[in-house]
């Protein structure tokens, strides 16, 4: 089915076209005909399969048809709420290009830049908005959602997952009651799916995939390597120029910046995304690994989700998830809509448990491989003394991997969302509490 027969309107298909789409795919051409039919809609989709086209082309579409009917008031239409400002960008970046040939006035809200644009913008009544949720409730006071139609909750089950339920319901409190709600998912758990009893009316149900399985187009395999060598072994792989593109996933943001370090001191060209970063800073990260300015972009788990990237050659899991539904999504950064791409996970024995429970949430074997010409026999270096432990400025005696959570933060400590339970390679589920709506 083309888009031409989607019933879309000109302009939308005419923008469409201009972006180099002719066929809609899978989610897109089962949501979107349930949306322009005023259905409330269930999305259940892995990463890469063009969901968010899948609600943002019928929006646009039912909401142009609104402002071209006379005695039609403006204002905000359509509300979007997202996980993170990673993702709020790219959404802002997809309803732009498909609604360029349109009269549509859009505004983003999220944490780490000034508020006043912001409250100016929804002051303003723009026709779509898009958000995430800490930062909206801050200011939903200037927003004027009487003439609300659609909401939109994207990438739901990891708002459930940072904790931002509460938020969630805040928000839902005060947009209208009639109007039609939009969800989307990754994954469908008992969570989810109590929200969408709690959230929506009689939806319509689109599921493209099996839930906890990666992309086809992904190849996956694993190399075991002694923890002292992984820096070593990962500019060993990067000295093969098919690894053009390469986004490599750090458990923690200091483990991150270690990764750059080791990078810059060989010459490879990189950029880093983590919660330290400020709003400026993530934000040109990305660009230079759109653009090719840099080669690799090393990140922490805020970047599984959010990152549009096309052509990314090889995701690198650098330090193995803690969770099975991370890994899913960290490696759909590659193999997006139909590409092929390599996804590269570096495992020790601490990880051996880990890999087993994987293996079986996804349902098959990932290959092991050993790296040609690398030298597994290089000695450790020598252990610090026991008693001794080095101090680090500004230390609470936490580990690395626990969350910051501030309002600069893109990443949480796990938890939260409607005490849910996750799969966790280490064996079992994870229980989890109600979290806090921690601003983001």
């Amino acid at each position: 089915m083309p888009f031409s027969a989607l019933g879309l309107g000109a302009n939308i298909f005419k923008a469409v076209q201009e972006a180099g789409y002719t066929e809609p795919t899978p989610i897109q051409a089962e949501a979107i005909p349930l949306i322009l039919a005023n259905h409330d809609l269930i999305g259940i989709a892995q990463t890469g399969t063009g969901k968010t086209a899948a609600f943002v082309l019928p929006i646009l579409a039912k909401i142009s048809e609104m402002i071209a009917t006379p005695g039609n008031r403006r204002g905000t239409r359509a509300l979007i709420v997202a996980p993170t400002r990673e993702l709020v960008v790219q959404i802002e970046e997809n309803v732009r290009a498909y609604a360029k040939h349109l009269p549509i006035k859009m505004a983003t809200v999220f944490g780490g830049v000034g508020e006043r644009p912001q409250i100016e913008a929804l002051r303003s009544g723009a026709d779509i908005i898009v958000a995430t949720p800490g930062r909206l409730l801050d200011l939903i006071r200037h927003a004027d959602f009487r003439g609300l139609s659609f909401l939109v909750l994207d990438e739901a089950d990891r708002m459930l997952d940072m904790g931002f339920l509460p938020a969630i319901r805040q928000i839902v409190k005060a947009v209208p009651i009639k109007r039609q709600t939009l969800l989307f998912s990754a994954t469908l758990s008992k969570e989810i799916e109590g929200l969408t009893h709690e959230f929506l009316r009689s939806p319509k149900k689109v599921e493209i995939g099996r839930r906890s399985n990666p992309a086809e187009t992904v190849t996956q395999f694993v190399y075991e390597v002694p923890k002292h060598l992984k820096p070593a072994l990962l500019v060993h792989l990067l000295e093969d120029a098919s690894y053009n593109t390469v986004l490599i996933f750090s458990r923690t943001k200091h483990g991150a910046d270690r990764i750059a370090r080791k990078l810059d001191s060989c010459k490879i060209t990189n950029a880093t995304l983590h919660s330290n970063r400020s709003q400026n800073q993530r934000l040109r990260a990305l660009k230079d690994f759109k653009s090719g300015a840099v080669r690799v972009l090393v990140a922490t788990d805020i970047a599984a989700r959010g990152i549009d990237v096309d052509g990314i050659s090889h995701v690198v899991n650098y330090d193995f998830p803690m969770h099975c539904e991370d890994y899913v999504h960290r490696i759909g950064r590659t193999g997006r809509a139909k590409a092929v791409g390599d996804a590269v996970s570096f495992i020790t024995t601490e990880d051996y448990s880990a890999l087993r429970t994987l293996e079986r949430f996804i349902g098959r074997g990932i290959v092991r491989k050993k790296a040609e010409g690398f030298d597994y026999t290089s000695a450790a270096p020598p252990m610090e003394p026991q008693g001794e432990r080095r101090f680090i400025p500004g230390r609470t005696g936490r580990s690395d991997s626990t969350r910051s959570g501030d309002s600069r933060g893109g990443e949480q400590r796990r938890g939260g969302g409607g005490g849910g339970q996750r799969q966790t390679p280490g064996g079992g589920r994870r229980s989890s509490s109600p979290g806090d709506s921690r601003r983001r």
